[in-house]
C-alpha cells in the first residue's frame, strides 16, 4: 500500500505532461479562510518554511504539492529538494529559494494585483522527514475584497474551490481556526455542499492556543458537534513571533506535543492530535482512497484509449509520408467526390435527410411547383386591353373594314404573350444551376475535409464545369420560346380555330339570352297589371324617351344591363338587339347601325326633324390624332368590334395555352439534358483531366494546419492515458 501514493505522483506527472484534467486522480484539497492557518499546516507537514505569506490573498494560484519520501542510505543522508514542473531541469534545495520562485510564477500568471488564476503550480518535494502525500493548496476564501483585489474575489475563489473538492475522487481537508464559532467556518460549509454526509472530508482545527481561557474545542475534536466519518484533528502552528525570530520547526513540533500532553482538556486524546498525526492519518486516509479508487480509474483510462485510438483513426494518416501512394489517394478521393455528386442528384446517397428535401429531389421541386405554378401564374390575355385588341385588329385590316376577324391581328397580338414565357422558363434554368452548385459544395465526407486545397479546386473544377453548361442550356431554352413564336401553327389539332371560337361565342350568348329572358319575365310578373308592356321582338311607337315607362325592359338601367351582358358574351339575344334595333330607328333613322358612321361632331337628326349637335369639338379630336391617341376610349365599341375582341381573346387563350404546355414539358427536359446528366456523366472526367497531374499531388495533398495539430495532440494524449494504464497495470 505505500507504492500507492507513488503511483498517483506518477500518474500526477504523466497527466501534467498535457495539462489534462480528464481523469480524476485521488489527492487531498486543502481548504481554508484567509488566515485561518491553511499555509502553516502545510509547512508543518513538510517541516520547511517554503510558503509566501502576507496580508490578503497570498495563494494567487492552485499549488499540486506532491510529497515524496525519501530514506538515509547507508553511506549518506537523504538531501532535501524541491523540483517545480515548469523548471524540471533545477533543483532547488534552498527553500527559501522555492518561496521565491512560487511567487515569481504566481505573478507571472496571475498579474502582479491581487487577482487569481486557475493555472496550478507544480512543486514535489523530496524529504525523509515527510510521508507520501499528494495535496492541493488553494487560495484562501474571503468575504470583502482589499486593496487590488477585483470587486468579484469572493465568487472567483468559491467557483474554483468548488471545482476542485467537488470531484469525487478528492478529499476535502477543511481547515478552520479553534478561536471563530465554526457556525461561521466557510471551509465547511462549502465542504458539506459537496460532501453532505461527511464522508471524504477531514476537519483540522488551528490555533486550540489562542482560544479564550476557560474553553475548549474538546467536543468539536471527538465529533460531536460537527460529525464527519474521518473526523476532526487539532493541530498548533507557530505564531507569528515564532515565524519572524524564525523558531526552528523542530522546536515547534515539540511544543506542539508538549502543548496536547499538558492541556488538561486535550490530554486524553494527546495521541490523536498534532501534525504528526495528521501527516499519518492524511497518509492512511489517502492510500486507501487511492485503493478504493483504482479499479474505477484503470477503467476510465481504458475506455479513454478506446476513445482516443478512434479518433486518431478518424484523421488518418498523414498523406505526404514515404509510403503513401499520393497519385493513387488523389484519384480515389476524385472519384469518391465524384459519386457523391451523381449519388446527390439520383437521390441514391446514404446519408439523405429526413428533414429536408435536397439533391435531385429539390431539382424536381423546381420544375414541377416552382416553374409549373410561376406558368400557370401567366393570363394569356392579362395584360391586353380592348383598346388594345381593338387597335390591332383596326391596323391589320388598312383603310378597309373587316367581314371577318383579322388572322394578322391575332398573329400579332399572340406572339409577345408567347414571349411572356421566356422569363420563368430563364430562371428555372438558373435555379437548376444554383442547385447544382449547391450539391456540389455539399459533397465531401470527412476524409476529403483533411485536404482543404484538394476540396476546394474539386468544387472549382465542378462549378467551372455548371457555368459552361448554363449558357447553352439558356440559349436552347431562348430558342424554344423564339421557335414558338416564329410560327403561329393554326392548324394544330389542339388548336380551337374561328369557328370553334365562334362556336363557343354563340352557346355562350345563347346561354345568357335565356337567363335574360328569364330575368326580365319574372320582373314583368312582379310588376302587376297595371305596367305598360314593351314586345321584345318589335320596337314601340315612342313620342319620346320620357314616354318610356319606367320599369320597361328598355329603362336606361336594363338597357344598359342587357348591353354589358353582349359585351361580356360577344353577341347579344335576339330579342335586346331588336329592342335595341327599333329604338335606333326612331332616334337616328332607317338603316342599320353598324352600317352607318357617323362623326363625333356631326350633326344628328332629332325627333323633331332639327339638328342636334353632339357637343364634341372636331378640333380637339384632331389634336388626340397628331399626339398619336388615334382610338378614343370614349368611343363606344360596335357590335361588330365585340364580336371580334371576344373571338381574339378566345382565340389568343387557346393558343397561349397549347403553347404554355408545351413549355412546361419541353424546358424541364432540356434543362435535363444539357445541363443535369450532361454534368453527372462528365464530372469524373474532368475532375481527372484538371486534377490528376503528378505536379499537383504534394500541393493538393497538403492537409488542414488544424486536424494537423489536432492528430499530433491525440496521439500525445494516447502515449499518455498508455503510459498511465501501464502504471496502474504495475501497481495492481
Amino acid at each position: 500500500m505505500n507504492d500507492l501514493i507513488p503511483v498517483v505522483n506518477k500518474l500526477q506527472d504523466v497527466f501534467n505532461t498535457i495539462g489534462s484534467e480528464t481523469v480524476d486522480l485521488p489527492q487531498i484539497i486543502v481548504v481554508g479562510s484567509q488566515s485561518s492557518g491553511k499555509s502553516s499546516v502545510l509547512e508543518n507537514l513538510v517541516q520547511r518554511d517554503f510558503l509566501p505569506r502576507g496580508s490578503g490573498i497570498v495563494t494567487r494560484r492552485p499549488l499540486v504539492l506532491q510529497l515524496v519520501n525519501v530514506q538515509d542510505s547507508e553511506d549518506s543522508k537523504a538531501v532535501e529538494y524541491g523540483e517545480f514542473l515548469h523548471m524540471s531541469d533545477r533543483k532547488f534545495t534552498d527553500f527559501s529559494e522555492i518561496r521565491k520562485e512560487i511567487e515569481a510564477e504566481t505573478a507571472r500568471v496571475a498579474g502582479q494585483n491581487k487577482g487569481i488564476s486557475r493555472s496550478p503550480i507544480h512543486l514535489k518535494i523530496y524529504s525523509p522527514k515527510v510521508l507520501n502525500l499528494t495535496l492541493v493548496d488553494l487560495p484562501g476564501l474571503t468575504k470583502i475584497p482589499i486593496g487590488d483585489q477585483p470587486t468579484d474575489i469572493e465568487k472567483q475563489t468559491r467557483i474554483l474551490v468548488l471545482d476542485y473538492i467537488t470531484k469525487p475522487n478528492s478529499i476535502i481537508l477543511a481547515v478552520s481556526p479553534a478561536n471563530v464559532d465554526l457556525v461561521n467556518s466557510e471551509s465547511l460549509k462549502l465542504a458539506k455542499q459537496v460532501d453532505p454526509e461527511g464522508k471524504r472530508t477531514i476537519g483540522v482545527l488551528t490555533k486550540l492556543d489562542l482560544m479564550d481561557a476557560g474553553t475548549n474545542a474538546l467536543d468539536v475534536l471527538t465529533g460531536r458537534v460537527i460529525p464527519l466519518k474521518l473526523g476532526f484533528i487539532g493541530v498548533v502552528n507557530r505564531s507569528q513571533q515564532d515565524i519572524i525570530g524564525n523558531k526552528p520547526m523542530s522546536e515547534a513540533l515539540k511544543a506542539e506535543s508538549e502543548f496536547f500532553k499538558r492541556h488538561s482538556a486535550y490530554r486524553s486524546i494527546a495521541s490523536r492530535c498534532g501534525t504528526p498525526f495528521l501527516a499519518k492519518i492524511l497518509n492512511h486516509i489517502l492510500m486507501n482512497h487511492i485503493r478504493e479508487r483504482l479499479p474505477d480509474m484503470k477503467a476510465r483510462i481504458n475506455a479513454l484509449i478506446s476513445q482516443t485510438t478512434q479518433e486518431l483513426l478518424s484523421y488518418g494518416d498523414p498523406a505526404l509520408d514515404e509510403k503513401t501512394n499520393k497519385g493513387a489517394l488523389v484519384l480515389k478521393l476524385i472519384t469518391k467526390f465524384s459519386n457523391d455528386f451523381v449519388a446527390s442528384i439520383d437521390g441514391t446517397a446514404l446519408d439523405i435527410s429526413t428533414k429536408e428535401l435536397c439533391g435531385g429531389a429539390r431539382i424536381y421541386y423546381i420544375f414541377n411547383n416552382i416553374f409549373g405554378t410561376a406558368l400557370q401564374s401567366i393570363s394569356p390575355c392579362g395584360n391586353l386591353s380592348v383598346q388594345d385588341i381593338r387597335t390591332a385588329i383596326r391596323n391589320s385590316t388598312g383603310p378597309r373594314p373587316s367581314l371577318f376577324v383579322p388572322e394578322i391581328a391575332f398573329d400579332l397580338l399572340v406572339k409577345p404573350q408567347i414571349l411572356l414565357l421566356e422569363q420563368p422558363s430563364l430562371r428555372c434554368v438558373e435555379l437548376v444551376h444554383e442547385e447544382l452548385t449547391k450539391i456540389c459544395h455539399s459533397c465531401g465526407n470527412q476524409e476529403l475535409g483533411r485536404y482543404p486545397r484538394l476540396h476546394a479546386k474539386l468544387i472549382e473544377v465542378v462549378s467551372d464545369l455548371l457555368r459552361e453548361r448554363l449558357s447553352p442550356t439558356s440559349l436552347y431554352v431562348e430558342s424554344l420560346i423564339s421557335i414558338q413564336r416564329a410560327y403561329v401553327n393554326t392548324n394544330h389539332p389542339d388548336f380551337i380555330g374561328g369557328a370553334g371560337a365562334m362556336s363557343d361565342l354563340v352557346k355562350k350568348s345563347e346561354k345568357k339570352r335565356k337567363e335574360f329572358e328569364k330575368l326580365n319575365r319574372h320582373r314583368q310578373a312582379n310588376l302587376g297589371s297595371n305596367t305598360t308592356h314593351i314586345s321584345t321582338l318589335s320596337g314601340p311607337s315612342i313620342s319620346s324617351k320620357d314616354d318610356i315607362p319606367d320599369g320597361s325592359p328598355l329603362s336606361d338601367k336594363e338597357s344598359s344591363g342587357s348591353k354589358d351582358i353582349g359585351l361580356q358574351n360577344g353577341i347579344g339575344n335576339n330579342s335586346s338587339w331588336a329592342q335595341r334595333e327599333s329604338f335606333l330607328t326612331y332616334f337616328f333613322g332607317s338603316g342599320n347601325k353598324s352600317d352607318r358612321t357617323v362623326l363625333p361632331d356631326q350633326p344628328l337628326p332629332s325627333r323633331n326633324g332639327t339638328s342636334v349637335k353632339t357637343g364634341i369639338d372636331m378640333g380637339e379630336l384632331e389634336k388626340k390624332l397628331d399626339n398619336g391617341a388615334i382610338i378614343d376610349d370614349a368611343v363606344q365599341l360596335t357590335d361588330h368590334e365585340e364580336m371580334e375582341i371576344q373571338l381574339i381573346r378566345s382565340l389568343i387563350t387557346s393558343y397561349f395555352n397549347l403553347v404554355r404546355k408545351t413549355i412546361q414539358d419541353l424546358v424541364p427536359k432540356a434543362i435535363m439534358h444539357l445541363l443535369v446528366n450532361y454534368s453527372r456523366e462528365s464530372v469524373q472526367n474532368r475532375l481527372v483531366s484538371e486534377l490528376y497531374k503528378e505536379e499537383l499531388f504534394v500541393d493538393l495533398l497538403q492537409e488542414d494546419e488544424n486536424l494537423a495539430s489536432k492528430r499530433q495532440n491525440c496521439k500525445t494524449m494516447l502515449d499518455v492515458y498508455r503510459k498511465a494504464f501501464d502504471i496502474m497495470n504495475e501497481a495492481m
